[in-house]
């Protein structure tokens, strides 16, 4: 399908631990928020090994109970807050510039989904000088904590002429390949993010290590 430049790749690419390798950020933060209720403090591995969607179940996971009402809000305020001050510290991804620059030049079209409030997200990808790669930059718009299912619907209704059948959804968790089957696109998960390899692996979709790997493949995958 590729060849007659019909039907070319089109990646939606995830932000938190994906393009940004946020993850010391991510736990900093949340050990923060687990310190306001007087949890302690978990290591990369664990968070890796316990993380799912959606968040009040992870904390569940972790405390042993799903959090009050209070408590998720003031966790949700802190882990915010915290994750602003440290985040300042963290670079992209290794080779994630080059990439987005070598798949535009090779006049393939490619957008950005996060979960991150869409307020905050954009002038953040503007900061790394990496917004004028992607067709679209959509951040997580109404309450955190949820699935990105209905955001890439939103996504894609936003996205002009780009059908999900020749798209491919790069991210680090699980949640990704689930909003990529949602719309009927396919995913690879890549294992630098916040999941450990064998939970990305029960989500059915390929697990690569590298971002270059993630976007051959993506290649392959839909051409």
């Amino acid at each position: 399908m590729g060849t007659n430049g019909k039907h070319r790749t089109h990646l939606v690419w995830d932000w938190n631990g994906t393009l940004l390798d946020d993850n010391i950020a991510v736990v900093g933060a949340t050990n923060a928020a687990f310190g306001e209720i007087g949890l302690a403090p978990i290591t990369l591995e664990q968070y890796r090994e316990m993380y799912c969607i959606p968040i009040p179940r992870f904390y569940e996971r972790l405390m042993g109970r799903l959090p009050t009402e209070a408590e998720w809000e003031r966790m949700d305020g802190v882990f915010h807050r915290s994750y602003t001050e440290q985040r300042e510290a963290c670079g992209l991804t290794e080779g994630a510039a080059e990439l987005l620059a070598q798949w535009q030049l090779a006049g393939r079209s490619q957008s950005l989904l996060s979960m991150y409030g869409h307020e905050h997200l954009v002038p953040v990808v503007r900061g790394y000088g990496i917004e004028r790669h992607f067709v679209r930059v959509d951040g997580r718009t109404g309450p955190s904590g949820g699935s990105k299912a209905q955001h890439m619907e939103r996504h894609f209704a936003a996205l002009d002429g780009i059908s999900p059948e020749y798209t491919v959804v790069i991210g680090d968790a699980v949640d990704d390949a689930v909003a990529a089957a949602h719309v009927g696109a396919k995913a690879v998960l890549f294992t630098g993010g916040s999941h450990s390899r064998s939970s990305l692996e029960a989500a059915g979709v390929p697990v690569v290590d590298t971002l270059a790997e993630a976007a051959a493949l993506a290649q392959q995958l839909s051409e």
